[in-house]
């Protein structure tokens, strides 16, 4: 295949076409099936873990957070495929996604429904290495993401249902180390899911022309001319919540000052966003990766303080 035709068959939002060009065809495929190539998804999974078992107060947990990363790594591909067997009808009206490798023809349902097991297999190898509470919590996540590629067709909110699973992993953070006072973590989770909603509002700017015609619903759509509006709310709730789970956790107010990194990120986000810009809402989008880890430090630093 020449190098024409291997740009032809990389998606448009690619992050490492070079890495992935030097790829054989089908492990190409499997790879941007996968979004292996974007590990954007990956970290927006991975930090809300981090966040449940720092602010569980068990200290750094280095080996815990690499079985979480390898299961975010695999769970997050195993959804994308999941969603693109879903979604290969519309993924073939909207510009962006046509070329995804189910939607263009380049790799059939079949094979994707391997890939997915693949996936799946090495996400029950990390879940069996989590304590038995962790394992039920994480398992109860499995309804949430069955049901995320259908919301776009019933809701004008699929962000909200997308925040609902991306979030989870606070929850499962907790189930390993915490105690059984669950108000700080839900707090937290909560927190994330306002934090999905933006930064996929965000995200969703990306195909709103597309969107209306083909009849896919968004967020990006239902806030019309407010998405900044939209999106600053989203970012103020997120942060808002996060303070009130680290009072539930510990009743001082200074705790709250740790969150003040994660929510100027936010509002730079906000106030930097051009919608006009093609480049701008993925760049801002990606950005959340930073978030995620602002948040997480927070969350370390008030979990563990006087550890």
């Amino acid at each position: 295949m020449s190098s024409s035709d291997s740009a032809e068959t990389i998606v448009p939002d690619t992050e490492h076409r070079g890495l992935i060009a030097r790829l054989p065809p089908l492990p190409r495929d499997l790879a941007q099936l996968a979004r292996f190539d974007r590990p954007i998804g990956w970290w927006l999974l991975f930090w809300p873990c981090v966040a449940g078992v720092w602010l569980s107060g068990a200290g750094w947990q280095w080996a815990l957070l690499a079985w979480l990363l390898l299961g975010s790594i695999a769970m997050r591909g195993a959804g994308c495929v999941y969603n693109d067997i879903t979604d290969a009808e519309l993924d073939r009206k909207v510009a962006r996604t046509a070329s995804r490798p189910i939607a263009s023809g380049r790799v059939s349902k079949r094979t994707a429904w391997i890939w997915l097991a693949v996936l799946s297999f090495v996400g029950l190898i990390v879940l069996l290495q989590l304590p038995l509470r962790a394992q039920i919590v994480a398992l109860v996540s499995l309804i949430l993401v069955a049901a995320y590629p259908f919301m776009k067709r019933i809701t004008w909110w699929p962000q909200a249902w997308l925040g609902l699973t991306f979030s989870w992993g606070a929850l499962v953070g907790w189930a390993v180390f915490g105690s059984d006072n669950w108000a700080a973590p839900i707090a937290v989770y909560l927190g994330c899911v306002a934090w999905t909603v933006g930064y996929d509002t965000i995200y969703a700017l990306q195909d709103r022309e597309d969107d209306a015609l083909v009849g896919i619903r968004s967020s990006a759509l239902r806030m019309g001319g407010k998405v900044k509006q939209g999106v600053a709310g989203c970012y103020a709730l997120a942060v808002a919540m996060w303070a009130i789970g680290f009072w539930f956790l510990r009743a001082d107010w200074v705790a709250c000052i740790t969150l003040i990194p994660v929510a100027w990120h936010l509002g730079w986000q906000v106030t930097t966003l051009d919608e006009n810009d093609p480049a701008n809402p993925l760049h801002r989008f990606r950005s959340n990766r930073w978030a995620g880890f602002l948040l997480a430090i927070a969350c370390f630093i008030v979990g563990n303080a006087g550890v």
